[in-house]
């Protein structure tokens, strides 16, 4: 349950207050993993995994109490991670080992998508300073994120098995879901299968929500507070077949995925339809001298797109498809020097093909042709690392690692709708180009942490990465209104051209921590993460001059949608996390008190225009009081969030302003049942979400003046939530 109070300069004093009362009682307080990584594992829904695994219909979700890491808003299951104010793209995704990335102009299917929350058995979240073994081609960090370990039965023991039933239910959109889960093993084999189903119509939004300023007139919302294009429905299965023996374990995985339709309230399309088959074989081996790991894997992804029940199409539709192909594996070896002294080897590959082509619509300029936005798309990499692991004292450690990676890409000729130059002279402009490229790249990470005494931890970090552009950053090559808005994978409601010139991204992040605590790090907890990120070579917008592009208008204008392109520059990220944590008593009538916070803050800037980098989430805060008696556990949380005043000029953002919410949770467990409530948005209080982007999610979406431009994305409002789950 959310309690949202506009949050204005008198309302962070007294948030402010609430987190420093959780820390002043010891004032020597601070919690969190020494190493940069934060970890999540469990095999069953029980205390102590995320807790909206029983609700949530959407992965990336799960992220969203972690330090430094926010999501951006999208469709009801393909929201994108961001990390320290980098998003999309520049985290390394993985899905059990698999390195996937989205193929839609959209960025719809998004490759947290393709697990269920309720598949959901570890999450590894590595944030700013990244070890070269878990980074490579990315800039922000790493998200990875497997399925439940298959599990064996104990040698000389009879077969055992398990199952799990679990389904919920969300008042606000009418949503809901259900997943089953079944699994037998004996001591050397393990088969295991589920399937997640969920589905949900519109949500609503505050019941006080009124669109704004000239982006309401004549804006005709579907009913009151209904927001338009946020309907949902899902599938996906999966399948695991596991041998293991004292020493070595293969498994084969099986995933499947589709969705019949997934609907964008800040996209100008629709998902009208994505499937997804995923084949996963992994080994891994203790031997003598340490560990050696192997993975090879195949994704093939067919994907549709157009205009949703909350739209206006264009004739018959305007449909988009694509298809595109990933191949990888990697191999990698712990080697243990000595006791104190690790090294780690490995070599990683990957190759990704993709077609993007729309189909030609009616007999005027959308005819008689496919438009091909991208034909033959590939982008290859492949990569080399070493890292050493020096335990050097009971309180210290060193870890420092090298990675070159090289990416190669690649597109072929293209054509328009039809001959007439408005598709053709674009065409034949990028046909004649050379559009091969090569970017070779270096990463060095050290990080070092000390126990500086049995109340405080310390940390820090250097790191180099380097990212290249993405296939949608590099080949969209029309210059023509309809087709560049069919790109933006940022969700703005802009229009965005590719360029084949771009560079790699080059970031440098010095990161410092402390962490004060109890000696036994039981009662309290205070840790306070500091960070800087540079980066050469950043890849932002610049607004498109051309004549198709509507030329001085398009570059002056501070109050519409735009046609955008590509541009290296440099920019600046700097900010911190802090979170803590505080056991405030218990008793036997009334169980345990316990009290967490986190709060952080991020300021992107671009430093050659001096521009705000776009979508950065502001100062925000996050308190939860729970109480655990037998079998029940409650939370009250508060959530409040400054106004977003820091926002693209190059992209005309929309401010947001400041908002508090607050949630209620009970939850129920007795042996193999368990029960979830919760209420969302207590006082069902209107606000626009930070990260949601520009609101396009109904009327006619294909130009930049058939919207009305200056609403943001509302979100939800007070919602009943239940969900109930049972362990066979």
């Amino acid at each position: 349950m959310h309690l949202r109070l506009a949050l204005t300069h008198e309302a962070w004093p007294l948030t402010a207050g609430a987190l420093l009362a959780i820390v002043m009682p010891t004032l020597h307080a601070q919690e969190v993993a020494a190493l940069p990584s934060v970890v999540i594992t469990g095999n069953r829904p029980e205390r102590g995994l995320p807790r909206q695994r029983t609700f949530e219909s959407d992965s990336a979700r799960l992220l969203a109490d972690q330090p430094g890491v926010n999501v951006y808003e999208a469709g009801g299951v393909s929201s994108l991670p961001v990390m320290r104010g980098l998003a999309d793209d520049r985290i390394r995704v993985q899905v059990d080992g698999m390195d996937l990335m989205a193929s839609c102009p959209n960025h719809m299917n998004s490759p947290l998508s393709y697990i269920d929350a309720s598949q959901v058995g570890q999450i590894r979240v590595y944030a700013g300073i990244t070890p070269v073994s878990a980074g490579g081609d990315s800039i922000a960090g790493t998200i990875q994120m497997d399925s439940v370990a298959p599990h064996f039965a104990a040698e000389g023991e009879a077969p055992i098995s398990s199952g799990r039933i679990a389904s919920h239910a969300r008042s606000n959109g009418q949503a809901w879901g259900t997943n089953l889960r079944g699994d037998w093993a004996s001591s050397t084999l393990a088969l295991s299968a589920g399937t997640a189903y969920t589905r949900s119509k519109n949500y609503r939004a505050g019941a006080d929500f009124k669109p704004a300023g000239p982006a309401a007139q004549g804006q005709a919302w579907l009913d009151g507070n209904e927001v338009g294009s946020t309907a949902f429905q899902a599938r996906n299965d999966d399948a695991s077949l596991a041998l293991h023996t004292e020493a070595h374990l293969i498994q084969l995985q099986l995933g499947r995925q589709h969705i019949p339709f997934e609907l964008y309230p800040n996209q100008r399309m629709d998902m009208t339809g994505n499937d997804s088959t995923q084949v996963n074989l992994r080994y891994i081996g203790q031997y003598d001298w340490g560990e050696l790991k192997a993975r090879a894997y195949q994704q093939q992804v067919r994907h549709r797109m157009d205009m949703g029940e909350n739209r206006a199409t264009y004739g018959t539709g305007m449909p988009m498809d694509t298809r595109s192909l990933t191949q990888g594996g990697s191999v990698s070896a712990d080697i243990d020097l000595n006791p104190t002294q690790t090294m780690r080897l490995g070599a990683e590959g990957q190759g990704y093909w993709l077609y993007d082509w729309w189909a030609p619509v009616g007999i005027g300029m959308m005819a008689p042709n496919t438009f091909w936005n991208i034909d033959y798309g590939t982008r290859n990499r492949i990569g080399v690392y070493g890292e050493w692991e020096n335990r050097w004292s009971a309180d210290g450690t060193l870890l420092l690692g090298l990675r070159h990676d090289r990416v190669t890409a690649n597109a072929g000729p293209v054509q328009g709708y039809n001959a007439t130059s408005i598709w053709a002279d674009d065409a034949a402009a990028f046909n004649a180009r050379d559009r091969q490229r090569s970017n070779p790249h270096w990463d060095l990470s050290a990080l070092a942490t000390w126990k500086a005494s049995s109340n405080l931890a310390l940390e820090g970090g250097l790191a180099r990465k380097t990212r290249s552009p993405n296939l949608y950053e590099l080949y969209p090559w029309s210059t023509q209104p309809m087709a560049t808005l069919m790109n933006n994978f940022v969700g703005d409601g802009n229009g965005y051209i590719g360029n084949p010139d771009l560079r790699p991204e080059v970031a440098h992040t010095l990161s410092l921590s402390a962490d004060w605590h109890d000696a036994p790090q039981q009662v309290w907890s205070l840790k306070l993460t500091g960070y800087t990120t540079q980066v050469s070579d950043y890849i932002d917008a610049v607004r498109c001059a051309s004549p198709m592009c509507g030329g001085a208008a398009n570059v002056q204008t501070r109050n519409g949608f735009v046609n955008l392109s590509y541009l290296n520059q440099s920019a600046r990220l700097q900010g911190f996390d802090l979170s803590a944590r505080r056991q405030l008593g218990q008793s036997t009538d009334w169980g345990s008190f316990s009290l967490n916070a986190l709060t952080s803050y991020v300021d992107g800037v671009n430093t050659t225009t001096g521009d705000h980098l776009y979508h950065q989430m502001p100062l925000n805060l996050k308190l939860a009081l729970t109480e655990s008696l037998a079998a029940w556990t409650h939370t009250a949380e508060y959530r409040a969030v400054a106004a977003k005043t820091a926002v693209s000029q190059v992209r005309n953002e929309l401010p947001t302003p400041g908002y508090a919410l607050l949630s209620l949770r009970s939850s129920f467990e007795r042996q193999q049942l368990r029960l979830d409530l919760t209420l969302d948005n207590v006082f069902n209080r209107a606000y626009d979400l930070p990260l949601g982007g520009a609101y396009a999610g109904q009327g006619a979406s294909m130009s930049t003046t058939s919207l009305p431009w200056g609403i943001t994305v509302p979100g939800r409002g007070r919602s009943i939530d239940v969900a109930l789950s049972y362990r066979l």
